[in-house]
């Protein structure tokens, strides 16, 4: 039971080591401006690389949550 807990922990924190590069490669160009509500406030479609960032954030922070939970868990 403890070697399976401490599997689902190195898998965790690989998980979350992904997590973060997926998510510093979606911030292109964004300044102070827009993160607080400045100018620029156009919405865009994500296609190609852009669009599957996004998914691949969504997946990767669901298996976060859900491996978290399931660590506490055992």
């Amino acid at each position: 039971m403890k070697n399976l807990s401490q599997t689902f922990q190195l898998i965790n924190v690989l998980i979350m080591v992904l997590l973060v590069i997926v998510i510093a490669l979606q911030n292109k160009s964004s300044g102070l401006s827009n993160v607080f509500g400045g100018a620029g406030n156009i919405v865009q479609t994500r296609r190609g690389f852009e669009k599957w960032l996004f998914y691949a954030t969504i997946v990767l922070g669901i298996l976060f949550v859900g491996l978290t939970i399931t660590t506490f868990l055992i």
